[in-house]
C-alpha cells in the first residue's frame, strides 16, 4: 500500500484540520463583544501586508484601526488588542492539539530511529548479541526541569488532552464544546507558581505519559530483543529538578524538597495501584487472586490512607509480583504474562521514587557557606581561620580530611547556610523514604575548579555522612571552564579521598555540560564545539584513571539552548567520547512538544535510544572526526567566537536588550518560580542574567541571535580565502557538523527580521540592528549554499510547514508587542502620562506571556 510523503500527511492531518476547526473557533462568542474572531484574520492580513511594505508596527496597528474601525477610543483599541492576544493563545493550543493528535500518522512510529528499526538492523547485520550486551549496560535519562519556557495552568493542560482525543476521533460536537471551554478558561496566572506547583505540573507528565511510554518500550525490548528474558538493566531513567534546583531560586527550601519527593512516591504508587486493579480483573486464578488482592490493599492504604506510612516495601512488592509471574507460567499457561511483565518492568525502573530528584546549587553559594561555617568555627578553633590563607591546593587537601559529627543548621544564624545544610539532610531522608535513587545527585552549577567539588564533598562529611551515597556532579558552563574541565577532573581523580568516594560509586563520575550559558557566553559555534571538545578531553582523562564518565547535557528547546535535532548529535559523537548513557534536561515547551503525548514521548525516547545504539554498534568509529576535521571546526568556532565577542562587547548590547526587547518584562509574567536573574540588584549585570530570559528576549523579537550569530562570518572566511571545499566536504561527510549547521538553519527559519526593521532608523540602535541583520543575511546565504538548498529547512518540509503555520498564527501577537514597546519608548522620551505607560507595559507582558506560554517555537 502506497504511503503518502510526510509533508502530504502533515498537510492533510494537521494544516487542513486546523483551518476547519479554527473557522469554528473564531465564530464562537467568548465575551460581550463578539466580533473579535471576525476582526483577528483581518488584523493578521494587515500585519502580513504591512511588514511586506516595510511599515512599522505603529503604522500597521493604526492603519488597521483606521481601515476597519474608524474613529474608536484608545480604550477600545487597547481592549481589542488584549482580546486578540487571548484568541492567538487559544489558536496555538488548537494547533498543538491537532498536531499531537496527528503525530502517529505524520511520523512513522515504526520507521528509522524506532526500536523496531533497531532490532531489524541488528538482525540484518547479525549484531543481535552485541545489541543485547549493549542494552544490558546502556541507559537514557531524561530530566524534567521547570525552566519557565512554557507553563499552562493545570486546567488548560486537561483541555489540551481532551481536545487532542476529540480531534483524533473527529468528534466535532466535543471539539466545539472544548473550544468554547478553552475560550472561557484563563491562561494567565495571577500569582507566581511555587516550586511545588511546578513539580505538580510536571508530575502530570510522569503519571500520564512517561509511565505508559516507558512501559511500552521495555515491553517491546523484553519480548522482541531479550526474548522474554528478564532485563536486569533499567535502560530508561527519569530525573526531576522542580523542588531540588536551588540555583538562584530562594523559594526552593528543604521543606519543599521533601514535599516534592513525597508527592513523587505517592504518584508512582498510585500508578502501580491502577495497574494492579486492571490485573486483578484478569488474574482471577487460584493461587494468584489472593496475592494480587493483598498487593492492591497494601498499596491502596499507602496512597489513600496514609500520612507518609508505607504498608508495602519495594522488595516485598517485587517478590510478590515475581511470585505471581512464576505461578502464572507454571500453572496457568502464561495467560496475561505480558501484563505481569509490564508491571514488573515498571517497578524495576521507577521503584518508589518515580524520578530521581536532583539537588542543584551554585558554587559561589557553597563557597560562601564554607566561608561562613569556617569563620564561625574559627572563634573556638583558630586552625579554621588559617584556611583562608591557604592556596587552592592546600584548601583541597584540608577539605579532604575534614569530618564532622552531624553538624546541623541549628549551629548557625545565616539562612543560606541553614538551607544548604538542611538540603543535605533532606537527601538522606529522601533516600530512606524513596530509596537511594530518590535523590542521589548534587549538581554544582558554575563549577570553575576542583575546589568547588571538594567544598560540597566536605559539607556532606561535616554533616556526618561518612560515605555519601551521592554523586557530586560539576556543571561546566562558560567557555573558559569547558576548556579546563579535563584538568579539573584529573585533580579530583588523583585526590585519594575523592578517588575512594568514586570507588564506592562503582568508579562512575557524572559531568554536566550546560549549553544555555555556554551560548550566552561564547556564541553558537563555540558553545557547541567547546562542549564537544570538553567531552573528548574529559573522556580521555577518565579512561586514563579507569573512571567511567557519564555526560549529562543541559539542553533546552531551541537550538540556541542545545535543542533542535538532539538525537542526531548523540548519533554523531564517535568513539572518542564516552557514550554509556544519554542524559539530558527536558525543559519547558520541549516537554509538551516532544514528550506531551504517549506517542510523541515514545517516538522521541526511542530516537534517543536508537542514537546510542547507532553510535556504539552500527556506526562505531565511523563518526570520528579526523584531526583535519577538528582543525576546520576549531577555526570556524574561533572566528565565530571573535565575531560574537565583538558583538557582545558592543556598548549598545546591554542597552539594546534593556530598551528594545522584552527582557525587563520576564520577571512580570508569573510563568516560573525563579527570579529572572541571579542577582537581586536593580542594575542589569550581564553575568547574572539567566540564559532563558536572554535567549527568550531574542526569540520574542524574532531575531534568534544566539542560534546563528557568528556562523555566517565563520563560513565567509573559508569562502573568501578559497577554502570553501574544506567546509563543504566536512558538511557532506560529518553528521556532527551537518547537524550543527542544520540546527542553526532552524534558528534562522524561526526568525523574522521585518518585525523589527523599524529599528534600522533608530538614532541610538540603528547601527546595532544593522549588525544583526547583516550577520543574519550572510548566515542564511552561506547555510543555503553549503546545504545546496533554495529555502531554509528544505529537507524537513513538515517541520518547516509547522514553523510557518505557528509563525503566521503568532504574527498579530508579536506585532502588538512591538507596537507597545515602540509606544513605551515614545512615552518615556516625552515624559508623558504614566497611565498610558502602564497600559502598554501590560500589553507587552500579556503578549510575552502568550507567545512564551503558547508557542512551541519560542525560547
Amino acid at each position: 500500500m502506497y504511503t503518502l510523503p510526510k509533508i502530504e500527511r502533515f498537510n492533510q492531518n494537521v494544516l487542513s484540520k486546523y483551518h476547519i476547526y479554527n473557522s469554528v473557533f473564531i465564530t464562537l462568542p467568548f465575551d460581550a463583544i463578539d466580533n473579535t474572531g471576525v476582526l483577528l484574520p483581518l488584523f493578521s492580513e494587515v500585519c502580513d501586508n504591512g511588514f511586506k511594505n516595510n511599515l512599522t508596527p505603529i503604522e500597521i496597528v493604526n492603519s488597521f484601526f483606521e481601515k476597519y474601525l474608524g474613529d474608536v477610543s484608545l480604550e477600545e483599541k487597547v481592549s481589542l488588542m488584549f482580546r486578540f492576544i487571548q484568541y492567538v493563545e487559544r489558536q496555538i493550543v488548537l494547533f498543538d492539539a491537532i498536531e499531537d493528535a496527528a503525530f502517529p500518522v505524520v511520523n512513522n512510529m515504526e520507521g528509522k530511529g524506532s526500536l523496531r528499526d533497531v532490532k531489524d538492523r541488528a538482525d540484518t547485520k547479525e549484531l543481535k548479541q552485541e545489541l543485547i550486551s549493549f542494552l544490558e549496560d546502556f541507559n537514557i535519562r531524561t530530566v524534567l526541569t521547570a525552566h519557565p519556557t512554557q507553563f499552562y495552568p493545570g486546567s488548560v493542560l486537561g483541555i489540551i488532552t481532551d481536545l487532542t482525543n476529540a480531534v483524533r476521533d473527529n468528534d466535532l460536537v466535543k471539539i466545539k464544546e472544548l473550544l468554547a471551554q478553552l475560550g472561557k478558561t484563563p491562561f494567565i496566572k495571577k500569582d507566581k507558581p511555587t516550586p511545588f506547583d511546578e513539580a505538580v505540573s510536571l508530575i502530570w507528565y510522569l503519571e500520564n505519559v512517561f509511565y505508559q511510554s516507558s512501559g511500552e518500550m521495555l515491553q517491546f525490548i523484553q519480548k522482541n530483543i531479550f526474548k522474554e528474558k528478564a532485563i536486569s538493566n533499567s535502560i530508561i531513567n527519569l530525573g526531576f529538578w522542580p523542588g531540588g534546583d536551588r540555583d538562584g531560586n530562594p523559594f526552593v527550601t528543604s521543606e519543599i524538597t521533601l514535599k516534592v519527593a513525597d508527592r513523587l512516591r505517592t504518584s508512582i504508587l498510585k500508578c502501580y495501584y491502577l495497574d494492579i486493579r486492571k490485573l486483578k480483573r484478569k488474574l482471577t486464578f487460584s493461587g494468584i487472586e489472593n496475592i494480587i488482592a493483598e498487593i492492591e490493599n497494601k498499596i491502596y492504604r499507602s496512597v489513600f490512607y496514609s500520612n507518609g506510612a508505607i504498608y508495602i516495601t519495594l522488595p516485598e512488592l517485587k517478590e510478590k509480583l515475581n511470585l505471581v509471574k512464576s505461578i502464572c507460567i507454571e500453572k496457568h499457561q502464561s495467560l496475561y504474562l505480558d501484563e505481569i511483565n509490564d508491571l514488573i518492568n515498571k517497578v524495576n525502573v521507577f521503584g518508589f521514587h518515580f524520578a530521581s530528584l536532583d539537588i542543584r546549587q551554585n558554587s559561589k553559594i557553597i563557597t560562601g557557606v564554607i566561608k561562613y561555617m569556617f569563620t564561625s568555627f574559627g572563634a573556638s578553633n583558630p586552625k579554621e581561620l588559617k584556611y583562608f590563607d591557604f592556596s587552592e591546593e592546600q584548601k583541597i587537601k584540608y577539605l579532604s580530611k575534614v569530618s564532622g559529627n552531624m553538624i546541623t543548621s541549628e549551629y548557625f544564624n545565616d539562612e543560606m547556610t541553614k538551607q544548604t545544610l538542611d538540603s543535605i539532610y533532606a537527601m538522606k531522608q529522601i533516600q530512606e523514604n524513596n530509596g537511594e535513587l530518590g535523590s542521589n545527585r548534587y549538581i554544582i552549577s558554575n563549577n570553575e575548579s576542583a575546589l568547588n567539588v571538594m567544598e560540597v564533598f566536605a559539607l556532606f562529611k561535616l554533616c556526618g555522612w561518612k560515605n555519601p551515597t551521592v554523586d557530586f556532579v560539576p556543571l561546566f558552563e562558560s567557555i573558559d571552564d569547558l576548556q579546563v574541565a579535563d584538568k579539573i577532573m584529573e585533580q579530583l581523580y588523583t585526590n585519594p579521598e575523592y578517588a575512594n568516594h568514586l570507588k564506592n560509586r562503582e568508579n562512575k563520575q557524572t559531568v554536566m555540560l550546560g549549553f544555555s550559558d555556554g551560548t550566552k557566553d561564547g556564541g553558537y559555534l563555540m558553545a557547541n564545539w567547546g562542549i564537544y571538545k570538553a567531552k573528548e578531553t574529559i573522556t580521555e582523562i577518565s579512561r586514563k584513571y579507569g573512571i567511567k564518565v557519564i555526560f549529562f547535557d543541559g539542553r533546552g528547546g531551541p537550538p540556541a539552548r542545545g535543542g533542535g535535532k538532539t538525537n542526531k548529535f548523540y548519533e554523531s559523537l564517535g568513539s572518542k567520547i564516552e557514550h554509556n548513557e544519554i542524559q539530558l534536561t527536558i525543559q519547558g515547551q520541549t516537554i509538551s512538544s516532544n514528550f506531551g503525548t504517549t506517542d510523541s514521548c515514545r517516538y522521541n525516547l526511542e530516537n534517543l535510544l536508537s542514537a546510542g545504539v547507532s553510535n556504539e554498534i552500527f556506526n562505531k568509529k565511523e563518526n570520528n572526526l579526523s584531526k583535519s576535521d577538528e582543525k576546520i571546526i576549531d577555526e570556524l568556532a574561533n572566528i565565530g567566537y571573535e565575531k560574537y565577542l565583538s558583538f557582545k562587547n558592543h556598548p549598545k548590547f546591554v542597552p539594546y536588550l534593556e530598551q528594545m526587547s522584552t527582557l525587563n518584562y520576564y520577571s512580570k509574567t508569573n510563568i516560573g518560580s525563579r527570579p529572572s536573574k541571579r542577582n537581586s540588584g536593580s542594575e542589569l549585570n550581564f553575568a547574572d542574567l539567566r540564559a532563558i530570559p536572554f535567549v527568550g528576549s531574542w526569540s520574542q523579537m524574532k531575531q534568534n541571535v544566539p542560534g546563528f550569530f557568528g556562523v555566517g562570518t565563520a563560513l565567509k572566511h573559508f569562502e573568501s580565502t578559497n577554502q570553501w571545499k574544506k567546509v563543504q566536504t566536512l558538511y557532506d561527510t560529518s553528521l556532527f557538523f551537518r547537524t550543527l549547521l542544520e540546527n542553526s538553519m532552524m534558528s534562522l527559519a524561526k526568525s523574522f527580521l521585518p518585525l523589527t526593521q523599524y529599528m534600522q532608523n533608530d538614532p541610538e540602535f540603528g547601527d546595532f540592528w544593522q549588525i544583526i541583520f547583516d550577520e543574519f543575511q550572510e548566515t542564511k546565504r552561506l547555510l543555503l549554499k553549503i546545504a545546496g538548498h533554495t529555502e531554509l529547512m528544505e529537507n524537513y518540509p513538515d517541520g518547516k510547514a509547522s514553523i510557518k503555520m505557528r509563525e503566521d498564527i503568532v504574527l498579530p501577537l508579536l506585532t502588538i508587542q512591538q507596537y507597545s514597546l515602540m509606544m513605551i519608548n515614545l512615552i518615556k522620551g516625552f515624559n508623558s502620562e504614566d497611565k498610558l505607560l502602564e497600559v502598554y507595559e501590560k500589553l507587552v507582558t500579556r503578549s510575552l506571556f502568550g507567545n512564551t506560554n503558547a508557542s512551541r517555537n519560542s525560547a
